[in-house]
């Protein structure tokens, strides 16, 4: 039975997570955000090689503004997975009800994390930090956690 089973194709399942486990914090979004816009920062900062620079020197920027770029789209991309996750599996209609601005704050983060993904753009990234903030803080709160410094590492409330 075991070798038959083998020879069946199979999907690797992911999910955080539908059961619910319960486990929620903001701070993965709250990194990738970061990373994406440290991404933008780089890239806006890397040096195009001169007209009549080697090949080596060629490659090495070309290397490396791919790198950059990789980066940054898929930690946008974790971003967004991130909020969807908060968004659809932690927070409740009594959330919305208390918080009447939340929906309008995931959809803007959503969007903006989009934008990172799309462009090089500084401010959008920015404010794409700026906005999972807001989300992070208003989700301590509904945990009774103070989150006063966006910049500092908030650990597991209550």
């Amino acid at each position: 039975m075991f070798g038959l089973l083998g020879l069946l194709k199979t999907q690797r399942a992911q999910a955080h997570c539908d059961i619910p486990c319960g486990i929620y914090d903001p701070i993965t979004a709250k990194i990738a955000a970061q990373t994406a816009q440290k991404m933008v920062q780089r890239i806006q900062a890397l040096e195009v090689p001169a007209a009549n620079a080697t090949p080596e020197a060629r490659r090495v920027y070309a290397s490396t503004l791919a790198r950059y770029v990789a980066v940054k789209e898929e930690h946008a991309e974790v971003c967004k997975k991130e909020l969807r996750i908060l968004w659809a599996d932690y927070f409740r209609p009594e959330h919305v009800q208390k918080y009447p601005n939340l929906h309008t704050d995931f959809w803007n983060a959503q969007k903006l994390a989009g934008q990172v993904k799309q462009k090089v753009d500084l401010d959008a990234a920015k404010q794409l930090v700026d906005s999972v903030d807001k989300i992070a803080a208003t989700f301590w709160e509904t945990k009774n956690v103070k989150y006063a410094d966006p910049n500092a590492t908030v650990r597991y409330g209550t």
